[in-house]
């Protein structure tokens, strides 16, 4: 699949928070809980990160050119990071709300149908939810990982406001709704920080996650014998495409011919290994003084 038809899961991601929106929003119309209200508010926040993946993923298909080399990969941890940043703006909406039916209480009606309503939703997301993980995963798309976290988490609060207005249905006390509605909030809280985390470690060129590094060491210490050697191993990720530079040691003896070689195996199975990926390999002699800076993070030899 070519990342351009990425765009038709965004696509799927808006459908589903307009009818669920409309769905909760008749559920918090027959009930008048604030739970239900919370739950309404944060489709609302769904069809925006939505909106944003869209553009992002739109963004992040275009191939390189002479002002972005390295493609534009990057663009998905912007959609992530304001998807994250909507679900806490959200989370204090809900939390306000919540508060204000704390101190002014009121009686919730028609709670069944309400709730039936409500279920309703919550399945269109859950289904959406586990088509975007899939998406995700096979893609590698921290745009459609978000958004997917983000629809499991509305799955989740709207879980939590059916046991609020549950209770208040067989309990008869009307505070319980804000309560769980405060829950909820601080639930969301916990779901949109995390996003946001992911999407600044994605901007700040975070290292792949420790078992592809693990998976590469174990590719390259099957060269590391008779007389080869490695160091310099640096990664990091771009949306969806990895990047692994490499310094590969080799006798200094060996011809240009034979080097080139080797570092063309290497990238084969490194590419083989963790597709998508760009390898960038740099050959050196075994024994020359100036290799062994190379290890460092930073070099710093300037005359």
């Amino acid at each position: 699949m070519q990342r351009t038809s990425l765009t038709r899961f965004a696509w799927l991601s808006i459908a589903a928070a307009l009818a669920t929106m409309g769905l909760k929003t008749l559920a918090w119309w027959l009930t008048g809980s604030v739970g239900l209200l919370s739950d309404a508010l944060e489709s609302l926040v769904n069809l925006a990160g939505a909106l944003m993946a869209l553009a992002m993923l739109s963004v992040a298909a275009r191939p390189p050119d002479e002002d972005h080399a390295y493609g534009h990969g990057k663009a998905e941890y912007f959609s992530a990071g304001v998807e994250g940043t909507l679900i806490l703006v959200a989370a204090v909406s809900i939390a306000v709300a919540a508060v204000q039916r704390l101190i002014h209480p009121r009686a919730i009606e028609q709670v069944g149908l309400g709730l039936a309503v409500s279920v309703v939703a919550s399945l269109v997301n859950l289904g959406v939810a586990l088509v975007l993980l899939k998406a995700a995963r096979e893609h590698r798309s921290a745009t459609l990982q978000a958004n997917a976290h983000h629809l499991l988490t509305d799955v989740w609060t709207s879980a939590g406001v059916l046991v609020g207005v549950g209770a208040v249905a067989l309990t008869g006390w009307q505070r319980l709704d804000p309560i769980v509605a405060l829950a909820v909030a601080a639930n969301i809280v916990f779901a949109g920080g995390r996003i946001v985390l992911t999407s600044v470690a994605g901007l700040m060129d975070a290292a792949l996650p420790a078992s592809e590094i693990t998976l590469l060491r174990q590719l390259l210490d099957r060269y590391a014998v008779d007389g080869i050697e490695y160091h310099a191993l640096r990664t990091r990720q771009s949306g969806a495409l990895r990047f692994v530079s490499l310094h590969v040691l080799v006798p200094p003896e060996w011809s240009v011919q034979q080097g080139h070689e080797l570092l063309e195996r290497i990238e084969a199975d490194i590419r083989r290994a963790l597709p998508p990926v760009t390898v960038f390999t740099h050959l050196e002699p075994l024994g020359d003084p100036s290799a062994l800076g190379d290890q460092e993070l930073h070099r710093d030899d300037l005359p």
